[in-house]
């Protein structure tokens, strides 16, 4: 690909572009299993920010450098249920080598703003900051407390991020009822009607179990013909999972936004669910995850020496579930993986919806009315998880919503964990504009 002309340090953008911009130069990749670069630096800077208009944070680690920064913003009227707005600080490790630019370089081209963290999720991140400084410069006050939060480590599992603050720190989350953060908020031109835009609220979230397998067999030497290889057992396990037929599905968000996108396409009755996703274009692949469970084999290992036949070999397989079938997708992975092979479960995360409607729900949709008349909201149940899940267990209705309001071709969903991560500079601007007329109407 081609990319137009570059401006690293342009003159005049934003401040929520340039706060944006500057997460991004600040490597906080996190590469699992405890390595990470460390999310202190970004949490400087988030702190710095806030404080300059009076907002005081406190940090809180689990570890060294695995910084998580708190804050509550004072509402006018301290009875009303606190809102929770929070983001995640790491990202995903890259390979620079398959990247056209920098991947920290925070360098704008072609009217977009690339780098590691544009889209996940250091964008949004930079819109709280920007729309809680520029209420108070303004002397606004929201009318509810509001929680601010910057999590560690939510790119692997959130153990020393916000499973580890509501577990340690339960205290900073007091009086909050509703949160928002990532998985959802951006735009979906619907069929071909450019005119026809929805922005989907993510009300819901699929489950993660991350499993083991172990296969057993008799060591020895490869001259020999072997009777019991741990490593067939293992292949011929993994060829099973794979194969698997998940069926489709419906929780109660998919109901709705299937329902809601036949009313808005006038599609047909007889075209499928799958087919019914297509309509929503580059998102289609994020929809189709919500209707079943997913089961992918990400590692194998296995062996030690060219002619040695192995003891033990082992595969981790990735499993998302939809609320309500954690038992069910288990027990099927371990049928498939049969006799001599023990499936264990490495890490889980919950499955979770929250209602499609409600106080907050009524106000984003008025807030998007308001600054992209026509258009419409749409809940969403996302294949991945976010630190929703264990702010969940503290009784905190959690949703998604970023919002960026984006063109119509543009693959949004495959810039998360991509190579060259971007996100266009309006939609950041529009986001900011949207999170802020949120803060002062809740």
């Amino acid at each position: 690909m081609s990319v137009g002309e570059r401006v690293s340090d342009p003159v005049g953008v934003s401040e929520v572009v340039s706060i944006t911009r500057d997460l991004i130069r600040i490597d906080t990749s996190n590469y699992g299993g405890g390595r990470a670069v460390g999310e202190s630096r970004a949490a400087d800077l988030v702190e710095r920010l806030l404080g300059e208009v009076g907002i005081v944070c406190e940090r809180f680690e689990a570890e060294p450098g695995r910084t998580n920064l708190v804050a509550r913003w004072p509402g006018r009227d301290r009875t009303l249920p606190g809102l929770l707005l929070h983001g995640h600080l790491d990202v995903v490790p890259v390979d620079a080598a398959a990247w056209t630019v920098d991947p920290f370089g925070g360098e704008i081209a072609d009217g977009m703003l690339w780098g590691r963290g544009a889209v996940d999720m250091k964008n949004m991140v930079a819109m709280i900051v920007a729309s809680v400084r520029r209420m108070v410069t303004a002397g606004e006050q929201p009318e509810r407390d509001v929680v601010l939060a910057f999590f560690a480590d939510e790119e692997a599992g959130c153990v020393l991020g916000s499973q580890w603050m509501v577990e340690h720190h339960p205290e900073q989350f007091a009086g909050v009822r509703d949160a928002i953060s990532e998985g959802g908020g951006y735009s979906v031109t619907l069929g071909e009607r450019a005119d026809t835009r929805a922005y989907l609220l993510n009300t819901g979230e699929k489950g993660v179990l991350w499993l083991r397998l172990t296969a057993h067999g008799a060591a020895g030497h490869a001259s020999l013909a072997s009777q019991d290889s741990a490593i067939v057992k293992l292949a011929a396990a993994v060829g099973r999972i794979g194969a698997l037929d998940w069926p489709v599905s419906f929780t109660e968000t998919t109901t709705h936004l299937f329902q809601r996108l036949r009313e808005l396409t006038g599609a047909s009755s007889e075209l499928s669910p799958f087919e019914l996703a297509a309509l929503v274009g580059p998102s289609a692949s994020r929809l189709r995850a919500g209707l079943q469970n997913v089961a992918n084999v990400t590692m194998i290992s296995g062996g030690y020496k060219e002619n040695v036949i192995p003891e033990s070999a082992t595969a981790t397989v990735d499993a998302r579930f939809l609320p309500g079938q954690r038992d069910e997708v288990i027990a099927r992975i371990r049928e498939a993986a049969g006799e001599g092979v023990d499936v264990e479960v490495q890490l889980e995360l919950i499955a979770m919806e929250s209602p499609n409607d409600g106080e907050l729900v009524s106000v984003i949709e008025a807030v998007i009315e308001r600054h992209d008349p026509g258009a419409t909201v749409l809940p969403h149940l996302i294949p991945g998880g976010t630190d929703a899940k264990a702010l969940s267990r503290l009784g905190i209705t959690g949703y998604g919503f970023i919002p960026l309001r984006l063109p119509a071709d543009f693959d949004f969903p495959g810039m998360f964990h991509g190579v060259d991560e971007r996100v266009p500079l309006d939609a950041l601007d529009f986001g900011c504009a949207v999170l802020t007329d949120i803060i002062r109407s809740v």
